[in-house]
């Protein structure tokens, strides 16, 4: 409008030619001629220009895409990462910005994108502070998906993270999450940032007041840093850790979800390298020229140094029953049958299970996170084997047993009063040790004819140290040392025939 405007007081007011207007103005005398006939003073309208993007031959997929991730969950929707590969595998040549760009302007047309609050920016001395969080994700583990908690570890200063995946958000969990982190890092902050979790709060007092769990508060003394815990609803106190969520979400899970893990520890062993990974590749939001893992390395020297991982435990008293077994979330471990009907010490860690009695470690068993199973040591029942050798034919302990074992007790147990032959072979195994009676019992079973004596034997000859003569000390010395001479035998030889005998 302005532009009509100034072309009307030229023309009108200081009497300019179209040429001379065209010339001041760059717009052609036709248009100002179009211009200056109309009645009324209004700026023509043109058509906006039509430009096809490189995007628009997907921005029906894409758009019908955006669409029902609407009405999936926040966590189940497609990232405009995902959907750049998908549409690339499909034929689209342009770049990752262009995707992004669709998916804002999608959004925002939708109106899908919420009123957002105002925060202040916070800042972080190197070596202050350490922001935890945990997420829940899937992850397909030994042919089963599982919902997995990981561990969100991240220091505020030079942005370096740790992930640690777990089937669940117990104590034991937590404390080995921080072990894990802080010896990745290669030191401890002087301050620890968390939500109220139920494992650090038991209860959540007004304001800052906070009742910390006993075992939580024995960690922060070990590793010397004070915690420090979020206000109700106030998420962007740690804002830091809670973006990590987000990020890593559709970073690494978004392939940790497709493929296939043999265990939970493979798992992590590959979250390992993708963080190591991530801090070399990664540059620093405040200072770009500089990576994750070179701000870490200025940061570690303002840490204090990382102690010895901290023994984080839960201990718990549990009885041990007539078949001398221990049940613990939905399952059974076994105990040494002496300890049966009496109250025992269990102490439990993110992946073993540790059974104490008077003072001193009785069983040791890796921690199953399944249902129903019982998991037997049969060394726990050889004491009670000796007095009860019959219950070897269908004690359930005793098919874990090593394979020589089990081919030599179902040779035995075809003749009467083998069973407590094979009692007495595995009564050696607390005296001679496993492995050697496993050695002596494939020795017996290569003769043919195996026997509780012969293996007893056999353990005597591979247990006798080899006799070595002690050396003689002497202070005699030779001056002159024997030869081996054969001509001086033959000679006497001769001089004994050419002599007379001796008559009496």
């Amino acid at each position: 409008m302005g532009m009509l405007a100034k072309i009307r007081r030229m023309h009108i007011r200081e009497g300019l030619s179209l040429r001379e207007i065209a010339r001041q103005t760059g717009l052609s005398r036709n248009t100002i001629r179009t211009w200056l006939r109309q009645s009324d003073v209004t700026e023509p309208k043109y058509p906006a220009r039509e430009v096809k993007g490189i995007v628009d031959a997907f921005a029906q997929q894409l758009g019908l895409w955006l669409q029902v991730d609407g009405h999936r969950s926040r966590r189940d929707r497609r990232t405009a990462r995902v959907m750049y590969k998908a549409i690339k595998e499909q034929g689209y040549v342009g770049s990752y910005g262009r995707v992004c760009a669709f998916v804002r302007r999608w959004r925002a047309e939708a109106g899908q994108n919420p009123k957002r609050a105002a925060y202040v920016p916070l800042t972080f001395a190197l070596g202050e502070a350490f922001q935890f969080d945990w997420s829940c994700e899937y992850a397909f583990v030994g042919g089963l998906r599982r919902r997995l908690e990981v561990a969100h570890v991240k220091l505020c200063a030079s942005r370096a993270f740790w992930l640690i995946a777990y089937p669940g958000q117990s104590h034991e969990m937590l404390f080995d999450a921080h072990a894990r982190a802080f010896a990745a890092f290669n030191g401890v902050p002087r301050r620890g940032i968390y939500d109220n979790m139920k494992t650090a709060v038991d209860n959540v007092g007004t304001g800052k007041d906070r009742t910390i769990n006993v075992r939580f508060h024995a960690m922060c003394g070990h590793y010397l840093f004070d915690p420090e815990f979020c206000n109700r609803a106030a998420g962007w106190e740690k804002g830091i850790v809670e973006k990590n969520v987000q990020d890593r979400r559709r970073q690494v899970w978004q392939e940790a979800g497709e493929r296939r893990w043999q265990s939970l520890e493979e798992l992590n062993a590959w979250l390992d390298a993708q963080c190591r990974a991530a801090w070399e590749a990664m540059s620093h939001p405040e200072w770009p020229a500089l990576t994750v893992a070179d701000l870490l390395q200025d940061e570690q020297t303002q840490m204090m140094p990382n102690p010895k991982p901290f023994d984080g435990y839960i201990e718990k008293p549990i009885r041990v029953s007539s078949t001398s077994l221990i049940h613990f979330q939905r399952n059974r471990y076994s105990v040494p049958t002496e300890y049966a009907h009496r109250v025992v010490s269990l102490r439990i860690y993110p992946s073993e299970l540790r059974l104490v009695a008077d003072g001193q470690e009785i069983a040791r068993h890796q921690r199953s996170f399944e249902r129903y199973e019982t998991h037997y040591n049969f060394l726990h029942y050889i004491g009670l084997i000796e007095r009860k050798p019959g219950a070897l034919r269908n004690g359930a302990p005793f098919t874990d047993m090593p394979e020589p074992l089990r081919v030599m007790q179902k040779m035995l147990l075809k003749h009467p009063g083998g069973d407590r032959i094979m009692a007495q072979v595995l009564a050696a195994i607390p005296v001679h040790g496993l492995d050697a009676v496993v050695v002596a019992v494939e020795l017996a079973l290569e003769s043919g004819r195996p026997s509780g004596e012969h293996v007893l034997n056999v353990l005597a000859r591979l247990k006798s140290p080899n006799m070595q003569p002690p050396a003689v000390a002497t202070e005699l010395k030779l001056t002159e040392e024997p030869v081996a001479d054969i001509d001086r035998y033959d000679g006497l030889r001769r001089r004994q025939e050419t002599e007379v005998p001796h008559v009496g």
